[in-house]
C-alpha cells in the first residue's frame, strides 16, 4: 500500500509541479485534484473489464513500451473470454494479468489506477462511476451511457472526483479528422449549417430468443448487473443483447451512430438541439428476434438554423453516400466528406480542392479489433492521466454526443417529435419521453449522486 501511495504522490516531486498547473484547464482538472494525477514517468496499473469484440483494440496501446502500462487484470463475466484474452495478450507482453470474474473486485483493488470499461452498454455508466468513486480513471467505450440521466451523472461524478473519464469515440484522435475539423472551424467551407451522418451495414437474421440454460462459464447475474433480473434467453450474452429489447442495449444508434454524430456535432459546434424527429422501423426479417428498428432517419434541429441528420441502415448496405459510414458537412462555401480513412474537401461548385486520406486500419463498418485511431485515443487517455496531454474526448463532450442517440431512440419508441430545452438538454413536451430519461435499476445498483 505504501508503494502505491508513493506512486500516486510522484507528481508532487516531478518537474510537472512547476509546469503542469498552467495546463490543468485543458484537462478539466482543478488545483484540488492536482495531487491525484499520476506522474509522467510513472507506470499505470490498468485493468480491462469486458473482453469481447473490442479486445484487439487494446493490444497495441498497452504493449507499447512508451505507454508504460502494467496490465494487472483481465476481467469478464464469461470464463472463455477471460481465457481467450489471456492467450491473446500473451503474444504481446511478457507477464500474466490476473483473470477475474468480478468487476467489483477489480474496482476495489487500490493498486488499480485506471480501467478500460468495455462491458455491454447497460454497464458502461454504472461501471464507470463505481470505479471513479474508488479513485480510478476510466476509458469507457461508446456509448458512455444507457440513458440520458446516466450521461448527466457521469459528468457530475467527474466533477466531484476529478478523474479522467474518456469515451471511446476514437475518431476524435484521427489526425485527418482533427485537421479537417480545424479547417472547418477556420472557415474552409464558409459557415457550416448541416451535417449528414450515415451508416449502412448488412446485418442478417438473428435467432428468436427462447428461455435456455445459462451458458457454461457465464455469470448471468453479474452480466445483468444494474438491469432488473430476468431469465436467461438463448444467445443473449454474445452480442445479440444489442437487439433484444432495451434492458442491455441502445440499438444501432447507440451502437454506431455515436461515432458519426460526434463528428457532426464537433464540426457544427453545437451542443443540445431544440427539436428531434425520427422516422424508423423494422423492415428486414420481421419475424426474427430483432426487437428494435433496423432502419432510422433522424433529424436534429439546433439554434442558428443548423441541422444534423442521421441515416442509419443496419440491414441494407446500399452505399447512399459513397461509403459504409461517415459524415458530410455542408457549408455556405463548400462541403467536406469525413470518414475514418480521412477527408475530401470540396468547393461550392462540387470540385475537390483538398484531400487527405490516411493509411489507417480502422475504416469500414466491421470494427471488431481496432487500429491506429483506437491506439492513439487510448494513448491520449494514458497521457491525460499523467497530465501530459489534453483529453481529446472529455466526458462532457462524449455525453452530449451520446445524448443525440438517446433522443433518437426515445423519439422512435414514443413516436413523438421531441422538444428540447437547449440550455440543459432536457425534453420538455412529452411525459412518455421524460419517463425514458432514466431507467429502473436492480436494487443496490442505484447511483449515489
Amino acid at each position: 500500500m505504501k508503494k502505491t501511495n508513493n506512486r500516486r504522490e510522484f507528481i508532487k516531486k516531478s518537474a510537472m509541479a512547476t509546469a503542469g498547473l498552467s495546463s490543468l484547464g485543458a484537462l478539466s482538472f482543478s488545483a484540488k485534484s492536482y495531487g491525484n494525477i499520476i506522474g509522467a514517468n510513472d507506470r499505470l496499473n490498468l485493468a480491462i473489464c469486458g473482453l469481447g469484440r473490442r479486445l484487439g483494440a487494446y493490444f497495441d496501446p498497452i504493449a507499447r513500451k512508451e505507454s508504460n502500462v502494467n496490465l494487472l487484470y483481465l476481467c469478464d463475466v464469461m470464463k472463455s473470454q477471460r481465457e481467450n484474452a489471456a492467450k491473446q495478450f500473451s503474444k504481446h507482453m511478457d507477464h500474466n494479468a490476473i483473470l477475474e470474474n468480478s468487476i467489483f473486485k477489480v474496482i476495489e483493488d487500490p493498486k488499480v489506477d485506471a480501467i478500460i470499461n468495455a462491458t455491454p452498454d447497460h454497464w458502461h455508466a454504472p461501471g464507470t462511476w463505481m470505479a471513479v468513486e474508488k479513485g480510478k480513471h476510466v476509458y469507457v467505450e461508446k456509448p458512455c451511457s444507457h440513458n440520458p440521466r446516466e450521461g448527466e451523472l457521469l459528468v457530475a461524478y467527474q466533477k466531484k472526483y476529478q478523474k479522467v473519464i474518456q469515451m471511446g469515440n476514437q475518431q476524435r484522435s484521427s489526425m485527418q479528422s482533427i485537421e479537417i475539423i480545424n479547417d472547418i472551424h477556420n472557415g474552409a467551407i464558409g459557415k457550416p449549417y448541416k451535417a449528414t451522418a450515415f451508416y449502412s451495414n448488412a446485418r442478417g437474421r438473428v435467432v428468436n430468443p427462447t428461455q435456455a440454460p445459462v451458458p457454461d462459464g457465464l455469470d448471468w447475474d453479474l452480466f445483468q448487473g444494474p438491469s432488473p433480473r430476468k431469465e436467461y434467453m438463448h444467445d443473449t450474452w454474445d452480442y445479440n443483447w444489442h437487439w433484444y429489447g432495451w434492458d442491455f442495449g441502445t440499438a444501432e444508434t447507440g451502437n454506431n451512430a455515436t461515432h458519426e454524430l460526434d463528428i457532426a456535432r464537433w464540426a457544427l459546434q453545437v451542443d443540445f438541439p431544440e427539436e428531434v424527429m425520427v422516422d424508423s422501423g423494422k423492415y428486414h426479417w420481421v419475424d426474427d428476434g430483432w426487437t428494435m428498428y433496423d432502419t432510422m432517419m433522424a433529424t436534429f434541429k439546433f439554434k442558428d438554423n443548423k441541422t444534423i441528420e442521421w441515416d442509419g441502415k443496419s440491414r441494407n448496405s446500399y452505399n447512399t453516400y459513397g461509403g459504409g459510414r461517415g459524415t458530410i458537412i455542408y457549408g455556405t462555401e463548400g462541403s467536406a466528406f469525413i470518414d475514418r480513412d480521412g477527408y475530401k474537401l470540396y468547393n461550392r461548385n462540387g470540385k475537390m480542392i483538398k484531400k487527405n486520406m490516411g493509411s489507417g486500419s480502422e475504416g469500414g463498418v466491421q470494427l471488431g479489433g481496432g487500429g491506429d485511431m483506437s491506439t492513439a485515443h487510448m494513448v491520449n487517455f494514458f497521457q491525460a492521466i499523467r497530465g501530459k496531454e489534453a483529453q481529446r474526448s472529455p466526458i462532457d463532450e462524449g455525453a452530449k454526443s451520446t445524448l443525440l442517440c438517446h433522443y433518437a431512440n426515445i423519439s422512435s419508441r414514443t413516436g413523438e417529435v421531441l422538444k428540447i430545452d437547449d440550455s440543459n438538454g432536457h425534453i420538455t413536451n412529452s411525459r412518455a419521453a421524460q419517463k425514458l430519461w432514466s431507467r429502473r435499476y436492480e436494487k443496490g445498483y442505484e447511483p449515489k449522486l
